[in-house]
C-alpha cells in the first residue's frame, strides 16, 4: 500500500507541475524533490519519463471521467442541462487557477501529438471518450426533441469538443472566462435550437 501511495503521490505532483510547465519542461528531479522521494526511487515506479507521462494522463483521465459520469449519467436533469453542467465544470476548473493552466489533455495534445505517436494515441483516446459522452447526451436530447433530429450527434459532439477546447485555450491566453462564455452562449442560442442550426 505504501508503494501504491508513493506512486500516486508522484503522479499527483507530476500532474500539477506538468499543468504549470508542460511535459518537456518538467524535470523528474523537480517531481521527486517536491514529493520528498529519493532520486533513485523514480525508476522503481516508472520505467521512463514517457511511462510517467502516460501514467499522469491515465490518472487524470480516470479522475475526470468520474466527474463526467456524475454529470452525464444524472437522469434527473435534462440532456441539455447535463451539457451545461459539463461546460460549468470547465469554467470552474479554469476559475480555480485564475485561467492560467487550461486543459491538461488539450495542453499535452498541443505539445506532444506531433512529436510522439504514443502520447498522441493516448491523448486522442481520452478526447474520444469525452466525445462519446457528448454523443450519448446529444442523442438523448434529440429523443426529447431538444436538438434537431437531422443533426449528426457524432459530428456535433466533435464540433462541441473542438470548440470548447479552443475556448479554454483562448481563455488561458486572455486570462478571462469570456471566450468560454461566448462559446456557450452561441452553442445554446445558435446551434442547439429545436428548429435547426440557424434560427429563422
Amino acid at each position: 500500500m505504501k508503494t501504491r501511495a508513493t506512486r500516486d503521490m508522484l503522479i499527483d505532483i507530476g500532474t500539477d507541475i506538468i499543468a504549470e510547465q508542460g511535459f518537456n519542461a518538467t524535470g523528474i528531479n523537480a517531481v521527486l524533490s517536491r514529493a520528498g522521494v529519493p532520486k533513485g526511487s523514480f525508476y522503481h515506479y516508472f520505467s521512463s519519463k514517457e511511462d510517467f507521462g502516460l501514467a499522469v494522463i491515465d490518472a487524470f483521465a480516470e479522475a475526470h471521467d468520474r466527474r463526467l459520469a456524475d454529470v452525464f449519467e444524472d437522469v434527473g436533469i435534462s440532456p441539455l442541462e447535463r451539457l451545461r453542467r459539463f461546460l460549468a465544470l470547465g469554467k470552474a476548473d479554469m476559475a480555480s487557477c485564475d485561467h492560467s493552466r487550461g486543459c491538461l489533455i488539450g495542453n499535452l495534445g498541443q505539445e506532444l501529438s506531433a512529436r510522439n505517436e504514443v502520447f498522441r494515441a493516448r491523448l486522442d483516446g481520452v478526447l474520444s471518450a469525452w466525445e462519446r459522452r457528448l454523443v450519448d447526451c446529444l442523442e438523448q436530447a434529440q429523443a426529447d426533441g431538444q436538438v434537431p433530429a437531422d443533426l449528426d450527434p457524432s459530428a456535433l459532439a466533435a464540433f462541441i469538443m473542438a470548440g470548447w477546447e479552443g475556448a479554454i485555450l483562448r481563455a488561458k491566453t486572455v486570462k478571462s472566462p469570456a471566450p468560454m462564455e461566448c462559446f456557450e452562449e452561441i452553442l445554446f442560442t445558435r446551434v442547439l435550437t429545436p428548429d435547426g442550426l440557424i434560427p429563422s
